[in-house]
């Protein structure tokens, strides 16, 4: 069976191709600054994944969902706002933090993240449901921890005995989330040796680097990817 293929598209975002052939996006914000011009305009989406509502995690969502109607795996709220946007049966998926949904043999798992969600819009924040990360569980036994936007916190221990992730996709920028060395030791809680570094050098405020993680994280295998570049895990 194919391996699971992970492309950075800069910032948040992310899209991971199925070893069945699935093309999932997650957090899509391809206005972001780092964000290739090929990769824009996707031509096909299988599935969208939203952590939180931030604008920079929730920015293309209603336009990937209009123009591919993706399966949306969310929590309940933020999935149920798309679909009040013109997201075709975005709520259909809906859930919230402890629950899992399968879309054609990849295993979706919600757990806790420890952020803030809200968009910011002409008539103040609007509400879009508790932030939220996923383990993704591919049909070849392959394990993405996907953290989203998140602060350290003592129950990533708990998603890594439980849900066993291969591959961490963790936040390194500092200022808005985790810097390096929290990272580091998210992932001495998770057990996992394996780590996709993202969220990190779009803006100057985004101060964490790959090199400052390899640092504190010894005997990890720190995957740094420029944006637009693929890995297979």
């Amino acid at each position: 069976m194919p391996d699971v293929a992970f492309t950075w598209l800069g910032h948040g975002s992310y899209r991971i191709d199925s070893p069945g052939g699935k093309r999932i996006y997650v957090d899509p914000w391809f206005d972001n600054p780092k964000c290739p011009d090929s990769e824009k305009h996707p031509e096909r989406a299988d599935v969208m994944v939203i952590t939180h509502g931030h604008g920079d995690h929730v920015g293309s969502a209603v336009e990937l969902g209009k123009q591919h109607a993706p399966a949306v795996v969310a929590i309940i709220e933020l999935a149920s706002w798309l679909e009040s946007q013109g997201v075709e049966n975005a709520s259909a998926l809906g859930m919230n933090k402890g629950g899992t949904v399968e879309i054609d043999g990849t295993k979706f798992h919600m757990t806790d993240a420890v952020h803030s969600g809200g968009l910011y819009g002409g008539d103040g924040i609007i509400y879009l449901g508790d932030p939220a990360g996923f383990v993704i569980e591919f049909e070849n036994g392959t394990s993405l921890y996907a953290a989203g936007d998140t602060a350290l916190f003592g129950d990533m221990e708990l998603i890594g005995r439980y849900l066993e992730p291969d591959v961490a996709i963790l936040p390194i920028g500092d200022h808005f989330t985790m810097g390096p060395r929290q990272a580091a030791a998210a992932l001495e809680l998770l057990g996992c040796r394996r780590c996709i570094p993202i969220h990190w050098g779009t803006f100057p405020v985004l101060v964490g680097t790959p090199d400052q993680l390899r640092e504190h994280a010894t005997g990890v295998d720190v995957i740094s990817l420029e944006p637009g570049e693929t890995v297979t895990l």
